[in-house]
């Protein structure tokens, strides 16, 4: 592969700079192109190794997010603007007299898996080396801790053993806890083309719902949440009883075999078909086609870790791989799919409390003094730290007295959200360091720090196969927005502390990788001392790397996998197995929360939308807040499709909007977690979440959680396309999106409002003599105004007494088209378009704007498979992602062509 520099100039004269994507952690290349006038163009970078050139539509939108809209421009101290050295002055003095006073546990950084590894080592360094205390943790916690915990188990070090290719190279891929078709689409797309090269490659997705990445699936098990364990734990025994064990391999590289087998063979068949809701049929099924293929690559995501049984669900799986040696050779493997861009960086830096920099171990004394002496720091913490949920709980309680959030949202995204917010609400002392000025978490900062964003900073992030990339920064810093690192360091010597003179990220990064190889000599696996020389101009030329790479003689550069011939990392160099227990099943018909609620990601958001919120294309797809029901549970509950839905549990309540599909398993519902206060009324969904927590890891359990169902019946249904942000205050329901030329939004309301036309002037922010075009009727309820400013639509507005029949795409289209014709205008009222108006229907393909009647068009055109109708419509030619959807309609458009 030719070198990848840093910046070069376009035939056209225009500015590219390869960088990283910052969503999920498969870690794509980026090129970025500046041209001359200022606007910015992505595409994906085809000499990248984790998606030689594709991109999804997140991805492929991030041009869509980069604007100054609703940014931190600079510090503000209570709500008012000052100056970094007020700002940081004051962080630092309260810090330090919270410490003299209440002593270093006092204090507490949550940080996030979207820093970059330069910011991660500066606060832990900061934290755990300086002030003295490893309450630092991140959001990654609610993310792939507990494969970091059974990696740990097994192995004696957090280490993924593979690489990306070993799922293309696998003859079957298991897929268990991951809709990746959505949640990592690349890899998905790097799956399906190498099935359909090798059509005898099998695929086997494990997940209570019938998602889109079972379109290329040959087995679908259907499990109950948290069957995972014993799922696994009968795979162990099956092996065993049909003499699938690489006795060799186990006898001389692992340990704990026999009685990791013993608590397998504890569980009948008829159990395990019992805990994981599957039949004896589709167990038998599953067992042999693992035991006769033998390149196997086992995939597992948030569906595994994010449960209170999510570490022995990681070492269940980690067992049957060490039992058949099926680790580290090319094509086999088990392999944890990170979330975060840079979970994986967090990980290598000590980023978790209870973790030490460079994979060291903080219950080790001589980690502890090893990392101590190299950072020439006055204390190391002693004892691990507080995980996220307990540090919250702290903060609830008054131990935590200050607290600095970092370049995440835990209003939204931590589980029993409500008490999450109350416990900022009340700290003492809360610091944010942030990109946007508005979020459900910045409404609660004492200071808030201007943080620099994606294509403004420069640094590292590791994805999920361990390689190594820049992200580069391609844009002007806006305002006074500064670096995480910076922030942290200056906070640093304001305290008095030494060591934090960094001028450049390069110097962090060669000091992280001088501590990686700092008395390492092949004892961790975590070595990346090739570069603890690297200078500022070689580091800008970085290419991606995987890691390890230490100075030995004996490295060579495609040593890419772990474990083949053993050398783990415990003292003796084996592998543990872990003999585990299958948990209790539970069952919540009987209780008063009777329904199992599942949460997780849609294709085309991202957490909690503080960047893709800003992208009317990703908001086209789903623009709205929902519950996956099935048709089952939504007949007995009398909620009709599109109706609007309660849920409720112990912990809080939320509205969204009921979807019935068979998709979804009886007894369960699906809700997506990005919807936050700035997007829609009660949508947070971790509000509904308890924090409960796995023991070993301290990850939540966000999949299976009790909840109660019911129908919200409104007395008015609304739709409202605007040029302006609405306000909908007042109203039983909303939910709003970005759209081209504003916003689309949904409504409900408990009663009629006495003077529509008035309502929608302060709503829509209408100004002051414009007079709306449309009807009101009292007695049906149906309302239709539309306000012209001249040729130009301002609002839209529809209402009725049940769910408003309008082309919403085309409704939201009118936002920038002409209205010179007055009498185009009443199409507008009309909700619908005139013959000479193609309506797209919902959007199916966000990348390329392609609407559902384009496709059914195109189906009745005559095209009768995926590949024919991206032909004709170009739908799903650029990421792929929608390629399961268009499946479907076509699948349905023939089966109704049938009947």
């Amino acid at each position: 592969m030719a070198p990848i520099v840093s910046t070069t100039l376009s035939p056209t004269g225009s500015k590219e700079t390869k960088t990283t994507c910052p969503y999920c952690g498969v870690g794509c290349g980026v090129i970025a192109n500046v041209s001359d006038n200022g606007a910015v163009t992505i595409k994906g970078d085809p000499e990248h190794p984790a998606n030689l050139g594709r991109l999804c539509s997140k991805g492929s939108a991030l041009a869509e997010t980069i604007d100054l809209d609703g940014r931190v421009l600079f510090p503000q101290i209570a709500g008012q603007k000052t100056g970094w050295d007020e700002a940081l002055d004051l962080v630092a003095q309260t810090f330090s007299a919270v410490i003299a006073e209440h002593g270093p546990d006092a204090v507490a950084f949550y940080v996030s898996g979207q820093l970059l590894t330069e910011d991660y080592y500066v606060a832990n360094k900061l934290m755990k080396g300086f002030i003295g205390s490893a309450n630092i943790d991140t959001n990654s916690r609610l993310c792939m801790s507990s494969s970091v915990a059974g990696h740990r188990r097994a192995f004696g070090s957090d280490t993924v053993p593979g690489s990306y290719e070993d799922i293309e190279l696998a003859d079957l891929v298991v897929l268990t806890g991951s809709n990746l078709a959505w949640c990592h689409p690349v890899i998905y797309q790097r799956l399906a083309a190498a099935k359909a090269a090798r059509p005898q490659m099998k695929v086997v997705v494990i997940d209570p719902r019938r998602t889109m990445t079972c379109d290329i699936a040959d087995l679908h098990l259907a499990i109950r949440p948290d069957g995972d364990v014993a799922l696994f734990m009968g795979l162990l025994a099956h092996l065993a009883a049909s003499n699938s064990i690489d006795h060799a391999f186990v006898s001389v590289h692992t340990a704990g075999y026999e009685e990791a087998l013993q608590a397998a063979a504890q569980l009948p068949l008829p159990d395990i078909a019992a805990r994981t809701g599957l039949s004896e049929s589709e167990l038998v099924a599953f067992y042999r086609l693992f035991e006769t293929t033998r390149k196997v690559v086992t995939c597992y995501s948030q569906g595994v870790s994010q449960s209170s049984s999510g570490t022995d669900k990681v070492n269940a799986i980690l067992n049957c791989h060490l039992a058949t040696g099926r680790i580290g050779r090319p094509g086999m493997g088990p392999f944890s799919l990170t979330g975060q861009p840079n979970a994986m960086g967090g990980r290598e830096v000590g980023g978790l409390s209870n973790m030490l920099a460079a994979h060291m171990a903080i219950e080790s004394a001589e980690d502890r003094d090893r990392v101590q002496r190299f950072w020439q720091s006055p204390m190391i913490a002693a004892r691990p730290g507080l995980k996220a949920v307990d540090m919250f709980r702290a903060v609830a309680d008054g131990r935590v007295k200050a607290l600095w959030i970092m370049a995440t949202n835990p209003v939204v995204s931590m589980p029993d959200a409500d008490a999450v917010e109350a416990a900022i609400r009340a700290c003492p002392f809360v610091v944010v360091s942030d990109v946007l000025q508005d979020t459900d978490t910045t409404r609660h900062a004492h200071v808030l720090l201007p943080s620099l964003g994606w294509g403004e900073k420069a640094g590292t992030v590791t994805n999920s196969e361990r390689r190594i990339s820049r992200q580069r920064d391609f844009l002007d810093h806006p305002g006074d927005a500064k670096a995480d690192w910076w922030q942290m360091a200056e906070v640093a010597r304001r305290m008095g502390f030494s060591g934090f003179d960094y001028r450049h990220p390069s110097e962090i990064f060669a000091e992280h990788a001088a501590l990686s190889a700092f008395e390492n000599e092949g004892r961790r696996d975590f070595d990346i001392g090739a570069y603890q020389n690297i200078d500022e101009r070689t580091y800008q030329a970085l290419r991606p790397f995987q890691w390890p790479t230490a100075l030995t003689k004996n490295y060579k550069e495609d040593s890419k996998r772990f474990f083949a011939k053993g050398d783990f990392y415990h003292p003796d160099r084996k592998a543990r197995f872990v003999a585990i227990k299958a948990p209790a099943v539970t069952d919540h018909t009987c209780s008063a929360y009777p329904l199992t609620l599942n949460t997780g990601r849609v294709r085309d958001h991202w957490h909690t939308m503080t960047r893709t919120g800003k992208s009317d294309r990703l908001s086209a797809h789903i623009a709205e807040p929902f519950a996956e029901i099935h048709p089952s549970d939504a007949a007995a509950l009398g909620i009709q499709d599109a109706a609007l839905v309660e849920l409720a549990s112990p912990h809080g309540k939320v509205i969204l909007r009921a979807l019935i599909t068979p998709r979804q398993a009886r007894g369960n519902i699906f809700v997506p977690m990005h919807w936050n206060d700035q997007f829609a009324s009660r949508a947070r969904i971790d509000a509904l979440v308890p924090p409960v927590t796995d023991p070993v890891s301290g990850q939540p359990a966000s999949k299976n959680v009790p909840v109660a169902a019911s129908g919200l019946n409104g007395a008015l249904y609304g739709f409202a396309v605007t040029s302006a942000m609405p306000d909908f205050r007042g109203a039983l329901y909303w939910a709003r999106a970005r759209a081209p030329g504003g916003w689309r939004s949904e409504i409900a309301f408990s009663e009629p409002v006495g003077d529509w036309a008035e309502w929608c002037h302060v709503a829509f922010n209408i100004p002051v003599g414009i007079e709306p075009l449309g009807y009101i009727d009292r007695q049906d309820g149906d309302v239709r105004l539309a306000f012209f400013d001249g040729e130009r639509l301002l609002a839209a507005f529809f209402l009725s007494r049940g769910p408003v029949g309008v082309a919403r795409d085309w409704a939201v289209a009118q936002l920038t088209a002409s209205h010179a014709d007055v009498r185009r205008r009443f199409g507008v009222i009309a909700g619908r378009p005139g013959a000479d108006q193609p309506d797209p229907g919902a959007t199916i393909c966000t990348c390329l704007s392609v609407g559902i009647n384009h496709i059914i068009a195109a189906i009745r055109g005559g095209a009768s498979s995926v590949e024919a109708v991206s032909h004709m419509t170009n739908a799903g030619t650029n990421c792929g992602s929608c390629r399961a959807e268009i499946r479907g309609i076509i699948d349905g458009c023939l089966a109704t062509a049938a009947e």
